[in-house]
């Protein structure tokens, strides 16, 4: 078993992933430091645009203890070919992550649809708050949207950036960077205002 803050051999942190002990994948990217959490084959969280990597440690921590009272991680690459996919992204290539197995969190049915409607989002296309309310099914919940994407735990892999409010404004975002992340990240990817 590896505490927080050390580092990992590739036996060692299979070994612990399959112990139930999430992996943590710190990186630098041009949107600042990223984070992703894992635990076997599913990603668990993801983190964007932090000042630092210990930002990044700090906040995995937090969401484990919130999460359930677990203290471990074990820092390694947890998923390389992710990693490298969102190093590209960042640097404005143009990537989808549908592939990537996410542990979405247990939810009401409602929450569940709007995180799996905001999935399906392509690159560069956005979607009104009110409009992703009435795809899940419930047209007058577009506050009830704008709740899920501020808990959303998967940045950019769910792109909830692409999710804005209505008349062309951008909406919030929730990040370390807040609303100027996501315009970068709508900027980058040519989104068009509305």
């Amino acid at each position: 078993m590896v505490k927080v803050g050390q580092s990992a051999s590739r036996a060692n942190l299979r070994r612990d992933c399959q112990n139930d002990i999430p992996s943590l994948s710190v990186f630098p990217t041009n949107l600042g430091w990223f984070g992703l959490l894992g635990s076997e084959s599913q990603l668990v969280s993801v983190w964007i645009g932090h000042a630092s990597a210990d930002e990044v440690r700090r906040a995995a921590l937090r969401h484990l203890i919130e999460a359930g009272g677990q203290r471990e991680f074990v820092l390694g690459d947890w998923h390389s070919e992710l990693r490298q996919r969102l190093e590209r992204y960042c640097l404005g290539e143009r990537c989808d992550f549908d592939d990537i197995a996410v542990a979405l969190p247990r939810g009401t049915e409602f929450q569940q649809r709007v995180l799996k409607i905001t999935r399906r989002i392509r690159y560069g296309e956005t979607i009104s708050y009110g409009e992703l309310a009435a795809k899940a099914g419930f047209p007058r919940a577009a506050r009830a949207v704008g709740t899920v994407m501020s808990s959303n735990r998967f940045p950019i892999v769910v792109p909830c950036h692409r999710v804005v409010a209505a008349g062309g404004k951008t909406g919030g975002y929730t990040s370390p960077q807040g609303i100027s992340l996501k315009l970068r990240l709508l900027a980058l990817e040519g989104a068009a205002e509305r």
